[in-house]
């Protein structure tokens, strides 16, 4: 087993609020195992353009608290090519880097793997989405911070649907996932949640607003993920208007917002967790692998698996759902 010397870190794909508590950590927990640690600006594309530099502790003083990445993010189509990670390679071993943390999700996940199975540098994976859409770990970076924001806006929805009795359709992120619109449609009393992993009967939903709408309950709460089956909130509204056209309906698309903010506590932990883990994991040799956590204890998942593998929903949220909303 070589002897790793000098590690990077970068972030990829979507932001999410905590990847930078996780840059923080990997670069403190690296120095204090006298590593030499190197920052890579704009995920992928930065190996390619060889936009990297040496990272110090002062380097990420005064991050933990702030969402989004120093490190920046963006897409970069050459890195899929073998000529495209080859260039990338040749950048790293100029600084003689040994070592790779990318923080990011299932997409970052597979250039890693395949970065790592071509060339001789082994890559840990940080789960950085606020879509907890990967195996191998019970939370993922950014996803309490998400949620927290999207349940902070129903709140306020509720309050002004509550005032003029209006049925709100509000959809989340979750183009593939739909854990924001499980849990905060559980969290602020939702009538019914949307989501990609389960067909959504329409005919069921429309009884229920009759039958709401002739008891009284006229407020009601649907929470939509982005990806499920009818295209979103406006997809929604538009089967619901042409059954029920005198219900006084509103959308609110929450949108991008779920991205930025102020991490939480608990995405600030487990940033700090996994970064820490990460460092340790490339200095004891194991290599290629997802650091996650699993009942409250660090967990290794190869990074085949986190890439190929999704999380299930357990049928019993669904049920919760429907008996607390009754």
């Amino acid at each position: 087993m070589k002897k790793v010397n000098n590690i990077a870190v970068l972030t990829s794909g979507g932001d999410a609020p905590g990847m930078n508590a996780a840059i923080r950590a990997v670069v403190r927990a690296g120095i204090y195992h006298h590593l030499n640690v190197y920052g890579v600006m704009y995920g992928y594309k930065g190996m390619l353009t060889n936009d990297i530099f040496p990272m110090e502790s002062k380097t990420v003083a005064n991050i933990i608290q702030r969402g989004g990445t120093i490190l920046k993010t963006a897409r970069c189509k050459e890195f899929y090519e073998p000529e495209g990670r080859k260039k990338a390679y040749e950048n790293l071993k100029k600084l003689d880097i040994d070592g790779l943390v990318v923080i990011g999700g299932d997409g970052s996940f597979k250039g890693a793997q395949k970065f790592s199975e071509e060339f001789d540098i082994p890559c840990i994976g940080l789960p950085g989405t606020i879509d907890k859409d990967i195996a191998g770990t019970d939370f993922t970076i950014g996803f309490d911070t998400a949620v927290n924001t999207a349940v902070d806006a129903i709140d306020k929805i509720r309050d002004t649907a509550d005032a003029h009795d209006r049925l709100f359709i509000i959809e989340v992120m979750g183009r593939d996932a739909g854990y924001i619109a499980l849990h905060s449609g559980i969290a602020t009393g939702a009538e019914h949640v949307l989501m990609p992993e389960r067909k959504s009967e329409i005919d069921d939903i429309i009884n229920e607003l009759q039958a709401n709408e002739r008891r009284k309950k006229l407020v009601n709460l649907i929470v939509v993920a982005e990806g499920d089956e009818f295209g979103g909130a406006n997809g929604v509204v538009k089967h619901i208007k042409e059954r029920l056209p005198q219900l006084d309906t509103r959308v609110c698309i929450l949108g991008h917002i779920q991205r930025g903010g102020t991490p939480t506590c608990m995405d600030r932990i487990i940033a700090s967790r996994l970064g820490y883990a990460a460092v340790e994991a490339l200095l004891d040799g194991t290599h290629n692998v997802m650091v996650g956590v699993v009942n409250d204890k660090i967990a290794y998942t190869p990074l085949t698996q986190a890439v190929k593998a999704k999380q299930s929903i357990d049928e019993e949220w669904f049920k919760i759902i429907k008996i607390l909303a009754s």
